[in-house]
Order: structure tokens, then sequence, then C-alpha cells
């Protein structure tokens, strides 16, 4: 009686009959129906019925209960479901331009519709322009093109189509020490609609992690070269449910099963699937040779041959046997579709037949294709202003009466949300790196001991012999964040495919670095900085301006490398350039190179090095505290009293100019071409 499964409800007479025991080792449904139950005694035809109505009473809860969940559920995908839009091109077409000037077509005029809802593959062999038709229904060909692409008949906006797409590129770029939940939760509170809550955030986040399998592993690392993580096939489920996080009626997949095994490939679609039809998603998909499991699942094939590209073969998957068949190709039992289209339209290959279908389809097939999207551009639905306001959580008639066209910003998120996101992301990768982070704190402390052990007591030595320390603790301050700038571009990677999805803006990441990485190395600079002033024997009244003046110029350096890494396109070449003006700024600081003794038209270099000005601060107020001896040093190297307001000025304009340079190279520079 206390199971929760009525077929295993039983009741033990204290003595019962042989018919009473094949009755209790019935199922439910087997003993209503059973004849036995007129052989038992009244007793034992009591137990029973009072068996079989608590097991009726329980099944009746259970359906009850199941049909409750089922509502819930299907009024909740309800609510995740988006307004669907349509996709709609005319006279696409692609030529490369070669370095002679002249133009290589790569992609021939093609026409074409798409309805939301359904799963589009794109497929044909290498050379065929099929990544390139992707890029240009996605905005995202940098290089120009012609031809125009609509959503649900309205021209594209480049301020606001990012709102309702998202693009999943080949190459997962993630952060290694990110978790699967916060990569899905990043992108879904990005992107997340006016009015919407963290709750929607979780449910959406929860409902994702569980069609594309990854609930199991919802806490492990993304991983990476350095960092013990998930798998390749769910590393690609990942970058699919971060698209499909922002909420876009319309989800570009660049080629999502390439390097997987076929299991993980086929885990892959059939999650894109799901989701499709859940959410009313138009998924725009690249694909190559896909298994046969996998074919089945795509509901529109375009199909497009070499040399240039040109399509064979555009409509419904599930008609690409007939036509071909009908076309004297019939696709072998057993055999996998999509080889033997492949082979049919691979130019030079023992079945090619490609020129022939081009043929046959700008006869048979174009002329309908091309009229469907004549007919879906001239048929205008909802803009880009309507779709997102019937995502949003806005009650309906309040914004639409006062505001007939709602305006669109280019992103989701208000600057706010976006730096909080974006900062909290920092702050978890930072410290899930203990490695960095000790690095960063050890390597400093043994500096300062090492500095402070060689010029141990040197306050009490002759003046000129305290100048190489002011100059070894400059230029060790100076070196403090070099080694950030690897790190920083390598981010810098990942910034530039997630701005270019509008999840947030160039500034936000510039800002959340400086508010991690400069206090962490902040904290290196001073530990330095201390612990060897704790070894020079220095009066502590001089410890303010030692120590000040070497962060200054610490600050200074800090901002120098982030902005030659947002510049330089890859660390070695940002190594290369920041080395030589590093090594010139550390010559002219009137210490290894004096005012007097360079050349006259090297005089300017002096007025903008970080490193004379910090120099010629310390060396004149330590000096004002030796007497006259210590003067003379400081005429011997040129460098004058009174001028800290001016050192000041120059080395908080040269941070702030750096930092300017920073946000306008990490938006104007290095953008991902296609």
């Amino acid at each position: 009686q206390g199971s929760s499964d009525p077929q295993s409800l039983r009741i033990v007479s204290p003595s019962p009959s042989a018919s009473y025991r094949v009755v209790m080792s019935m199922g439910v449904a087997e003993c209503m129906s059973s004849e036995l139950l007129r052989d038992l005694s009244p007793e034992e035809r009591e137990d029973v019925e009072r068996i079989l109505r608590a097991a009726e009473g329980r099944a009746e809860q259970k359906a009850l209960e199941a049909a409750r969940q089922s509502a819930t559920s299907l009024v909740r995908h309800k609510e995740l479901a988006m307004p669907g839009a349509t996709l709609s091109f005319e006279g696409l077409a692609y030529s490369a331009a070669l370095p002679d000037g002249s133009k290589k077509p790569i992609l021939e005029s093609c026409s074409g519709h798409f309805e939301p809802g359904h799963v589009v593959a794109i497929m044909g062999p290498s050379g065929c322009g099929k990544t390139t038709m992707l890029d240009m229904l996605a905005m995202k060909k940098t290089s120009s093109y012609q031809g125009e692409v609509r959503v649900n008949g309205h021209l594209r906006d480049p301020h606001t189509f990012r709102r309702i797409a998202a693009y999943v590129p080949q190459e997962d770029r993630m952060p290694e020490h990110w978790r699967v939940r916060e990569a899905i939760e990043f992108n879904a509170r990005l992107k997340q609609q006016a009015g919407g809550s963290g709750h929607d955030v979780r449910e959406l986040v929860d409902a994702l992690l569980s069609e594309f399998g990854l609930a199991e592993v919802a806490g492990t690392y993304i991983g990476g070269a350095h960092v013990r993580g998930i798998s390749g096939g769910q590393r690609r489920r990942v970058s699919l449910a971060r698209g499909v996080a922002a909420r876009a009626p319309i989800l570009f997949c660049d080629e999502p099963t390439s390097g997987l095994s076929a299991t993980d490939a086929e885990l892959c679609v059939r999650a894109l699937q799901a989701i499709t039809r859940k959410f009313n998603v138009l998924t725009v998909a690249v694909i190559h040779q896909p298994r046969v499991e996998v074919v089945d699942l795509f509901d529109t094939l375009v199909l497009l041959t070499s040399s240039p590209g040109r399509l064979t073969y555009f409509g419904p998957m599930a008609e690409a046997p007939a036509y071909f068949e009908a076309r004297g190709l019939r696709v072998p039992s057993h055999a996998n579709p999509a080889d033997f289209y492949m082979d049919a339209v691979t130019p030079g290959s023992s079945s090619d037949v490609s020129d022939n279908l081009v043929a046959a389809y700008r006869q048979v097939l174009a002329p309908g294709v091309d009229a469907a999207a004549k007919a879906a551009s001239m048929a205008e639905g909802l803009t880009v202003s309507r779709m997102l306001q019937a995502m949003s959580h806005e009650p309906e008639g309040s914004a639409r009466t006062l505001h007939p066209e709602p305006c669109v910003s280019e992103r989701a998120a208000p600057w706010r949300t976006q730096l909080a996101v974006v900062l909290c992301r920092k702050a978890r990768i930072t410290a899930r790196n203990p490695m960095a982070g000790a690095l960063t704190m050890l390597i400093p402390c043994l500096m300062g001991t090492l500095l402070g052990s060689v010029f141990q007591g040197i306050a009490s030595q002759m003046f000129l012999q305290q100048v190489p320390f002011f100059f070894i603790l400059v230029t060790g301050s100076c070196f403090q964040s070099m080694g950030f700038m690897a790190m920083l571009i390598d981010e810098r990677t990942v910034m530039k495919y997630e701005t270019s999805e509008a999840l947030y803006g160039e500034g936000v990441v510039a800002l959340s670095n400086f508010l991690i990485d400069v206090p962490v190395a902040l904290v290196g600079a001073s530990a330095q900085i201390l612990i060897a002033f704790s070894f020079s024997g220095y009066s502590s009244d001089l410890l303010q301006t030692i120590f000040c003046w070497t962060l200054l110029v610490f600050f200074v350096y800090d901002s120098l490398f982030a902005c030659v890494a947002a510049c330089a396109p890859d660390a070695q070449l940002a190594q290369l350039v920041a080395t030589p003006m590093l090594t010139i700024f550390m010559l002219f600081n009137g210490f290894v190179i004096t005012r007097g003794g360079a050349p006259p038209w090297f005089h300017w270099v002096f007025e903008l090095s970080p490193n004379f000005h910090t120099m010629q601060s310390l060396v004149t107020n330590v000096a004002s505290t030796e007497g006259p001896e210590a003067e003379v040093i400081v005429d011997t190297f040129g460098y004058e009293h009174g001028h800290e307001t001016k050192a000041f000025l120059v080395m908080v304009g040269s941070i702030i100019v750096f930092r300017i340079c920073q946000v306008v190279a990490l938006k104007m520079l290095n953008n991902i071409q296609r």
C-alpha cells in the first residue's frame, strides 16, 4: 500500500485461496478483466476491489499531475517562442577581387525564401560559396557584394539586424576557465529583452542545457589547451546554445558539425531541430556531408556547385530524392543521400553532372523560387522593433499606442548591465587562474627582495651611488604590466566575436580589464616597491614620494601596453612594438643619457619620457634632504627642481591618451574579416 506504483499494491489475506494468490500476482488492468474474480470469497473479493479502487485513484492523480506538467511545459514553450521571421533574398552574388584588378565570381546571382520554424541546410563542395552565402545572409560579409536581403519583407538595417539574428561561427572562442552554465547565461543576460527577470534567464538557460544535453556538465570548465574541460562535441553544443540563448528569431550556424564525431554531429543537429520547433526559430546552417540520420532532420536543402557557385537545388529536403530521380539520378537504397548529392554536384568527380543540374534548376525550380522570394519581399510583416516588442514583457497596447514605431538600440542590455556581466566574468576567470595570480604576486616580491638585497642600506652611501637604485626601481615598475599583453590579445579575440553579436561595447571590455588587471598588477608593483624600500634604509618621510612616483610610472606603462595590445594583430608583434618604445624612454631618462649630453634634436624626447619625469622628481626630492653635494649631482644629470606639477600633468595626460587610443583600437582595428 505504501508503493507509489498502483500495479504493485498487494494485500495478503490471512488464509488466501489459490485463485487469490493468482489474482494478487496480476497487474491492475489484467486483474480487472480476470475471470478468477468470480472464484474468490466475499472477503477476498472485497480486498481486491479495495486495492483496485486505490490503484485507480492513484492512477487518476498521476494522470492529472502529468497533464498539469504538460500544460505548464506547453505554456512555457509558448512564452519562450519568438515571433516568426521570414528571410528572403534576391540577386545575391559575390565576386572576389584579384591582385591584377580583375574579379573572380565566387557565387552567382541567386534568390530564395526561408520560413520560420525550419532548419535549412546549405550544402556544396569546397569553393561553392556556401559560407559566403551564409555570411551575406547574416550580414557578416565585410567585402562588398550584390543583392538585397529582407526580413519579413523589410530591408535589413545594419543598426538593428543583430538584435534579431545570432551567428555561431565555425571556431569556438571561449575563455578556458568559464563554466558551461555561465557561458550560456552570459549571452542570455546580455540579450535579455526589456522587462525580463533573472528568473526568466535561469529558466531559459535550464531549458537550453536540457535540450542540448549539457545539464550534466553545467558546472564543468569549457577548457582548452591548458585547462581540462568538456569534450569537443559538448563545446560545440555550448556555442550553439549560446547562439540560441540570444533569443534571436534567426540563427545562422557556420558548419556546426565540423570536426565532430558522427554521434556528436547528430546530437548537435537534433538539438538545433528541437529548439527550432519549440522557439519558432529560423535556423540556417552550412553543413558538410552529414550522416543519413542527420539529413532527415533538415527541412530545406540549398545545394550549390562550385566554379563558380551556382544553385542546383532549392526546396524541401524530403522532396530532393524525387527531384533528382526525375533528372535520372536515383539515390541508391541504403545510401546516404547527402553523399550522393555531393558526388553529383562536385566538378571533376566521377559522378559529376553539375552543369546538367544547374540547367535543370534554372528551367524547373528557379521560376518558382524567384517568384516566392519576390512575393515574400513584398509581403511586409513585423518590423524589428515590433518583433522585439513582442518578445519583451511590455504590456500589450501600452507602448504601441504611444509610440507607433518604437526606437531600437543597437544592443539589448543597457551599459550598466553590460559592465556588470562582463566585469563579473573577468573577475571569475581571474580568480580561477591561480597560477597567473601567483606569478603576478610572487615575481614582484622576489624582484623586490633581490633589488633590496643588492642596494641594502643605500641611503647611507654617497648620493651618486643612490641614483642607480632609483633607476632600477623605476625600470622595474615599467616592466610590471608587460606580461599581460599576450593575455589581453587572447581576450581581444574573444571580444571581437562577442561584440560582432552586439553583446556589449568595446569600452566595457577596456574598463573591465582596467578594474581587474590593474589592481592585480598594482598589488605586485606595490609589493616590489615596498620591499625594496624597506631594505634601502631611507627615512619613512621619503616613502610617500618614492612610492607615489613609481606607481604613477607603473600606470603610464600599463596604459601603454594595453594600447599596444589593442593595436597589434598578435602577441609577437605587440612585443616587437612595445620593446623599442620602452627602450627609448629608458634611455632618455637623464641617467643613462643626460639632457645636456643628448643631441639637440632629441631634447623633445625628454619632455615625453615618463622615465625622465619620474627620475627627475625622485632625484630632486631626495637630493633636497642630502645637502650641497647631492645638488651637484642633480646638476650633473641635468635634473631641475620644481617640475613636479609638469611631470604629473604629462604622465596623467599620457595615461588618458593611451586609454582613449586603446578603446578606439579595440573598436576599429583587428576586426573579423569575412
